[in-house]
């Protein structure tokens, strides 16, 4: 024991309860400096903020001031008034609240303590769920649609009327998103019902406490900003072991799959007690688990873990994993937050994690000990992938992060609040305006903002207002707004949360031969997008939960299929979660081409591939953006490398097919990867940029994100797609309804209609200011383009060739995968792609490592 320890040890006494005293020192532990801090000031009422390393203990850290609270309370008297829930604790994922409640389960039973704990989530039985409102629960371990639920209920005064302790675990990756701001709304709601409560946020990656500090107070609006909570960040923790496949196999030039790598990934996990692989989607999930257990010749326990597999599968999945059954997962991110699996001994990412904060917190899943060395694995899936896992590495080495920030409440889940707030009692405008801006997403939002959203949920908007199923609620005669019918709350209970999934169809398992209208069917596999088993034929099979599966037909709202037995499924597999389409390493892979003495660490094949494109071409320089424009396949291509993550370049891509289609090329289409953009058309695009007919300054000025991309999003199908989206969220239109539930299809139409109503009627509706809004920050990752756009600025480089650079080879390969047109048409070359690759593979002259 240290001198550290022995300190702590002798200021527990007067902290720690006996009871838990007596717990650690029966295992043989002493409760560190950190969880005794967090006790102390919890307990005396300050809001805190724990950063803690993997294994530092933050999860018993941040649930010690509510044990030892309850432990003092005891335990309820009969004849009394029966206890609210004490304790809440939310996650942002339903498996980390399961294994959280298994874990705690320990310590609570061995310390003997009195108290009651269960879950709250999408998977628990309605009967449980009812049963916890009636009679609740010590700790409740829930999620923020939960929570949301919980506060809309008419009973929320006397559920949360004992509440002490809210406890945000995992809060760096709750805060940013939509959900982040639905919970922020949740948490106003909570101190308006209990202002005593004390909030702990746990987070073991933050690039900026303060705005997580601020997020866990109340926001006064006052000039000078509130307080922020407590910080207490532990330093220390052994470096990561994070090194890159050298694979026995080439890397591919382009693709997602990682197929390359499977005999290594296998012959690494053989060695391990249990592996857990990450990658970045659904689709991946499904190849990466065929590709090894096609190799398994040990017939090692490999499992598969995503969020379209049923829940009973996961959480047979789960319960294998704690019980050390299994030798390796594939996983997507349903299992990278702060579980506790204490016998994964290596982490492997397949694919670049596109970013540093997010490698960090997946390698953290493995050996889950402060002192021990997590080791990981990176499989880049081709090349350009090599550099940014090497970009991703070094970040991690020197403990760079990079969370987005939390940024300004979004507007269309203030709308759903505010009609769960009418659910649960009436409420005066003036009052809920005032809570809705203690929190810190809200905090600067306008009074006139609020009332335009309240008067959108009386009535829907100026143009929709003649129709009664948009007033939802009505101001009365004593200036409250309530409900206009329980059907509202009905419907707010079933469409609640910020999630849109795409519509999906659930798949159950059927005898081959089995068409629509026969029978019940067999066991439900899990669900599949809708749009995906539309494109298919009965007969046609595809790979779903590691199993080559026949399509039978469609029942209602299931898919019906059989098991097949072919080695390759016709289709490879179904879409499922869309690849990371943005990273935040792009300036280290720049840094990379501009810096010879950094390429030296990357495999061989890379090194010479890089080495090609010198020769070839150019390679840019940090701050340069290289465009090159070549013939091909009586096409004419211009690429450019702006290293800015697909959402910025598929923008820059529109945005450069109209300006090219005004300046008189003919832009067939573009194709756009994280690194790079490929344009095609008819005109010579590199004589035109020769003879001055065009001019690259002209063509990538940041003028275009004003007047060209106003006009592109007004006739693109973006907006549209957004707004449903936020419709959705709003309340707007609503997918499920008592005993039945629209179709996809039924709700683009619905959304169709709307935003055509409203274009064209009210374009200035509150709902389409949400559109733009976010358009702008998450599809079209405008703010991120004019950043591009500036740093170019007297730097860019023009290089014209008669053939293909090296560098372009991945890019172009994509053709055919993912393209939009333009106004031209389109052109398939991956017959002379695939030549030309082959060529350049033939041309690289290294021995492999």
């Amino acid at each position: 024991m240290n001198e550290t320890e022995t300190l702590a040890e002798k200021s527990s006494a007067g902290i720690l309860p006996d009871r838990f005293r007596r717990w650690f020192a029966a295992n043989g532990w002493s409760p560190r400096p950190h969880q005794l801090e967090l006790l102390s000031r919890a307990s005396a009422g300050e809001n805190m903020l724990l950063i803690a390393p993997t294994g530092a203990g933050k999860t018993m850290a941040g649930f010690l001031p509510a044990l030892s609270d309850l432990d003092r309370r005891g335990p309820h008297k009969p004849g009394t008034r029966p206890y609210g829930v004490h304790t809440l604790y939310i996650s942002p994922l339903k498996a980390l609240a399961v294994d959280i409640a298994r874990n705690l389960k320990r310590p609570v039973v061995e310390a003997g303590l009195d108290i009651t704990m269960e879950t709250r989530t999408g998977d628990t039985p309605q009967g449980k769920r009812q049963r916890q409102k009636l009679k609740p629960p010590d700790i409740l371990l829930t999620t923020p649609e939960q929570l949301a639920l919980l506060i809309a209920s008419k009973d929320a005064d006397s559920f949360f009327e004992d509440l002490r302790f809210v406890i945000f675990d995992e809060l760096h990756s709750l805060v940013t998103s939509k959900r982040g701001h639905l919970l922020s709304l949740g948490l106003a709601r909570l101190r308006r019902l209990q202002p005593r409560l004390t909030t702990i946020g746990l987070s073991a990656t933050v690039s900026e406490p303060m705005e997580l500090q601020r997020w866990l107070v109340e926001q006064t609006g006052e000039v000078e900003p509130e307080p922020a909570a407590g910080l207490i960040q532990v330093k220390g923790g052994a470096l990561p072991d994070i090194t890159i496949l050298k694979a026995s196999n080439r890397i591919p030039w382009s693709g997602h799959s990682a197929r390359y790598a499977a005999p290594d990934v296998y012959e690494a996990l053989k060695s391990r007690a249990m592996t857990l692989i990450f990658v970045n989607t659904r689709s991946q999930a499904e190849i990466v688990f065929q590709e090894l257990w096609a190799v398994n010749e040990d017939n090692l326990p490999i499992a598969l873990h995503h969020g379209s597999l049923d829940a009973s599968q996961r959480r047979k999945v789960e319960a294998a994993m704690a019980a050390g059954k299994l030798r390796a997962v594939v996983a997507t991110s349903t299992l990278d937050l702060g579980i506790d699996w204490g016998d994964v001994d290596l982490v492997v990412h397949v694919g670049a994690p596109k970013g540093a904060s997010r490698l960090a917190q997946r390698i953290g899943r493995a050996n889950h000990r402060m002192d021990e060395p997590s080791r990981a694995i990176l499989v880049p899936a081709n090349r350009f992938e090599v550099m940014e896992c090497q970009a991703a590495l070094d970040a991690n080495y020197v403990g760079a992060q990079d969370t987005p920030p939390i940024g300004d409440g979004a507007l269309d889940v203030l709308a759903q609040h505010i009609l769960g707030m009418a659910c649960a009692e009436p409420f005066r405008p003036d009052d809920l305006f005032e809570e809705v801006r203690t929190a810190l997403p809200y905090h600067t939002l306008s009074r006139t903002t609020f009332d335009r959203l309240v008067a959108f949920v009386a009535t829907g908007g100026y143009a929709l207002r003649s129709y009664e199923r948009y007033a939802k609620i009505r101001e009365s005669e004593d200036g409250t707004f309530r409900l206009t019918h329980p059907d509202f709350a009905r419907q707010y209970r079933l469409n609640l949360g910020t999630i849109i999934e795409m519509p999906m169809l659930n798949l159950r398992l059927v005898r081959p031969g089995k068409r629509t209208g026969f029978g019940r069917g067999g066991p439900a596999l899990g669900q599949v997008e809708e749009y995906f088993i539309e494109s298919l034929s009965p007969g046609d099979t595809f790979l779903f939960s590691g199993k080559v599966l026949r399509f039978e037909g469609i029942r209602e709202s299931e898919c019906l299929v059989s098991a097949a037995y072919d080695k390759d499924p016709k289709i490879p597999s179904y879409a499922g979660g869309k690849f990371p389409l943005s990273t935040y390493l792009a300036d280290g892979v720049r840094a990379m081409l501009d810096d010879s003495d950094r390429r030296k660490v990357l495999p061989a094949p890379v090194r010479e591939w890089l080495s090609l494109q010198a020769e070839h071409s150019l390679l840019p320089r940090r701050d340069e953006l290289l465009v090159e424009t070549f013939p091909l396949d009586n096409r004419f291509y211009l690429v450019a490398y702006p290293f800015e993550g697909r959402l910025a370049h598929q923008t820059l891509g529109m945005l450069l097919t109209r300006r090219l289609e005004r300046f008189g090329a003919s832009p067939l289409g573009f194709v756009s990867t994280d690194y790079s953009l490929a344009i095609w058309g008819l005109k010579d695009m590199g004589a035109m940029l020769a003879g001055g007919a065009l001019d690259l300054k002209t063509l990538l000025d940041e003028d275009m994100l004003g007047d060209d991309l106003e006009a592109w999003l007004n006739e693109s199908w973006m907006l549209k797609r957004t707004f449903r989206q936020c419709a959705m969220i709003a309340g707007l239109i609503e997918r499920r309804y008592p005993g039945k539930e629209k179709t996809g299809r039924q709700m683009t139409v619905s959304a169709d209609l709307i935003y055509d109503v409203l274009i064209s009627h009210e374009p200035d509706h509150i709902l389409l200011q949400a559109t733009r809004a976010d358009a702008a920050a998450g599809l079209l990752d405008i703010g991120r383009l004019g950043k591009m756009l500036s740093r170019i600025k007297g730097h860019l480089v023009h290089y014209p060739l008669e053939r293909v650079s090296p560098l372009a080879v991945p890019v172009l390969m994509e053709i055919g995968r993912e393209r939009v047109n333009g106004s031209a048409g389109e052109t398939m070359l991956q017959e002379a792609v695939d030549e030309l690759a082959a060529a350049l593979e033939g041309a690289d002259r290294e021995e492999d490592e």
